[in-house]
């Protein structure tokens, strides 16, 4: 019960949080840990509840119309290819080093966020052609899908950023779209947890239905208010992401 009582409402604020901006791993993942999860278990535990909690984000988006569902899919499939490159890649490089280009990159971020008042605004933005809206979706899934199987904290957040910035995507459509590509990257991580028996299947199913809330409310957010929400959230994820980095 202890285990519950501390997983649960911290995994509700992740589910919240991920749905908006990504990065709900930064505060779910500690959540288990500070349960006293074994970090292996911690993390294929956290795959199931935000598994869980993607799929309900995921179908808000395309019910609202958000979804480019041929230019997700796509993206979804390089994401799955690049990750597995950077599962590979991790076992050869240095962490510290992609830590130390994080530090670096990550400033640089937010000053662009904080400069660009109209991120993701459908009313400023200028429209690409699909063609080239699709090669730069794709582009961004493989290489950010290479950095989630690397080291991975803010995934979403970058893949939001990219779609917004560069694909010219309006900031409901971008979400949309890193939703099922966050949700395509969980469900082959979680199905090779479970293979090797690294989930609590209990905590994560209850830890999930606070996940699914977090992400309902969030996602219902974003397509309500878009921008008002999505910018403030991702500012903190980066803030988040910095100190953790930091820490180590």
């Amino acid at each position: 019960m202890y285990q519950y009582l501390i997983v649960c409402p911290l995994v509700f604020l992740a589910g919240f949080v991920d749905s908006i901006a990504g990065g709900g791993g930064l505060i779910s993942l500690p959540a288990y840990l500070a349960a006293g999860v074994p970090p292996h278990l911690a993390i294929g535990t956290n795959k199931l509840g935000s598994t869980m909690g993607t799929v309900i984000s995921t179908a808000r988006y395309a019910k609202g119309g958000y979804i480019k569902v041929k230019l997700s899919l796509l993206a979804a499939l390089f994401a799955v290819v690049g990750s597995v490159i950077g599962a590979h890649l991790s076992m050869l490089a240095s962490e510290r080093l992609l830590k130390g280009m994080m530090l670096a990159v990550l400033p640089v971020v937010a000053f662009y966020v904080l400069k660009n008042k109209n991120l993701g605004n459908q009313e400023e933005i200028s429209s690409l052609p699909e063609k080239k809206m699709l090669l730069i979706s794709i582009g961004a899934a493989l290489v950010i899908g290479c950095y989630d199987g690397f080291y991975g904290p803010g995934t979403g957040t970058f893949l939001l950023l990219i779609l917004t910035g560069f694909a010219k995507m309006d900031v409901r459509s971008a979400s949309g779209t890193t939703k099922v590509i966050n949700l395509s990257s969980n469900i082959a991580a979680l199905a090779t947890f479970l293979i090797n028996g690294k989930v609590l299947i209990p905590l994560g199913l209850a830890s999930g239905l606070f996940c699914i809330a977090g992400h309902y409310i969030g996602s219902g957010l974003v397509v309500k208010n878009g921008l008002k929400i999505v910018r403030p959230v991702v500012l903190v994820v980066l803030l988040c992401l910095f100190i953790k980095i930091i820490k180590g």
